[in-house]
């Protein structure tokens, strides 16, 4: 494992501080500023600042120049990462396309999707959602019923898609469909591109238990997808899924560090307020809690040095997927261990902390979404599945 940055990623991390200093508002880094915002103002906020940062040079730092990246490396990309996270700009508004999309059409796509997919992706003039998960396909995306019925040079989808997210604001969907009704399983899919204002398309936000809705349901009657927006290949939509998933599970978690680093001291802050710190149990779990984090750091900096020395790591992607969603969630367990028999009530924590402010409400938003992160990309059951068949070479437990 290398824990040192070459001269040319140290000249960029100033660079970025630098441009990070002078660019983004004060207010924004401030404890509740984006709790007072509506859902809509919020998102337009983040989609102009993403704009600018893509525009400044400082969007797709690893993606190849021709495609309007930087032409950085994997190490220049995770560590934008963290002092985007380290100086509390705000998170992006189309991480859906830009960390699953994006890489996969660079692999399989077309030069047409190529010239007319990514550059406008990254100055965020398209906001991409993902439509895999089902009512009756969940994790299990080799169920899934959406439909596209080949007329002439279009697919006509009907189907619906649930638990999506970004859907009220994005503007197409990358979507698994079954194009072969004939097919069994993962034989008969297609990864189609669909533009969600296109007649025959609903959507319906889900309010979630912090009153936001960052996720939809999308219900899709004879709506029509030209034939060429199949991304690698009529029928092979499940290999395809595969490498647009390995994306994610593969990428080095220096950023989510970052974040969840500064919730702890947050979460620590919190336990001051309360007096909580003096609880032994309490003491325990924040300890186990740090532990846990800084595994994640060490593992997030052993991935980069694989990534860096051109080393593909396969199915041990699986790894990082599980670390840091059971940390992340696991922090938040011992949030809601803090706060007691008072998680549900407010607390005047604004007179408090030595940082000068609590942001309760985000914490408490933070807390709610992060019992989702061993569900999507691929649940803690299904990596670990992964991990022991594929990684440790453990017998299949299915065929036994």
């Amino acid at each position: 494992m290398d824990l040192t940055y070459p001269p040319e990623v140290a000249d960029f991390r100033r660079e970025l501080r630098a441009w990070l200093a002078a660019e983004l508002p004060a207010a924004w880094a401030a404890p509740g500023f984006w709790t007072t915002l509506g859902e809509d103002e919020s998102f337009d906020l983040r989609r102009g600042w993403e704009r600018r940062k893509a525009l400044a040079g400082f969007g797709g730092i690893d993606w190849p120049t021709e495609y309007g990246g930087r032409g950085g490396s994997p190490t220049m990309a995770a560590l934008a990462d963290a002092e985007l996270a380290r100086a509390r700009a705000p998170r992006s508004v189309n991480p859906l396309g830009l960390t699953f999309l994006a890489p996969t059409v660079m692999a399989v796509g077309t030069p047409e999707q190529k010239t007319g997919i990514l550059a406008p992706m990254l100055r965020n003039d398209v906001i991409w959602c993902q439509g895999f998960s089902e009512p009756e396909s969940g994790s299990d995306l080799g169920s899934v019923r959406t439909r596209g019925e080949r007329d002439g040079d279009d697919f006509l989808v009907h189907g619906q898609k649930v638990w999506t997210t970004s859907a009220r604001h994005a503007d197409r969907m990358f979507a698994l469909v079954r194009t072969d009704p004939a097919a069994s399983r993962h034989r008969g899919l297609s990864l189609l591109l669909i533009d969600l204002r296109s007649p025959g398309v609903e959507v319906r936000p889900i309010r979630q238990l912090s009153g936001i809705s960052e996720f939809g349901e999308v219900f899709f009657t004879d709506v029509r997808v030209p034939a060429a927006d199949c991304v690698g290949g009529l029928g092979n939509g499940w290999a395809t899924a595969m490498l647009l998933l390995s994306f994610e599970r593969g990428a080095s978690a220096m950023g989510q560090y970052t974040d969840f680093r500064r919730a702890y001291d947050q979460i620590v802050e919190v336990a001051r307020a309360l007096g909580r710190d003096r609880d032994p149990s309490v003491r325990q779990s924040l300890a186990r809690r740090l532990v846990e984090l800084e595994c994640l750091r060490y593992h997030a900096l052993h991935v980069l040095t694989e990534v860096e020395r051109g080393r593909d790591l396969g199915f041990a992607s699986s790894v990082t997927k599980l670390q840091w969603s059971q940390a992340y969630q696991g922090l938040f367990d011992t949030f809601d261990e803090v706060l007691g028999a008072d998680v549900g009530l407010d607390h005047p924590l604004g007179e408090f902390g030595e940082s000068g402010g609590l942001d309760l409400t985000a914490l408490r938003r933070e807390s709610f979404w992060t019992r989702s992160v061993t569900i999507w990309g691929g649940s803690s059951q299904i990596q670990r599945s992964i991990v022991a068949e594929r990684v440790l070479g453990l017998p299949n437990s299915r065929l036994a």
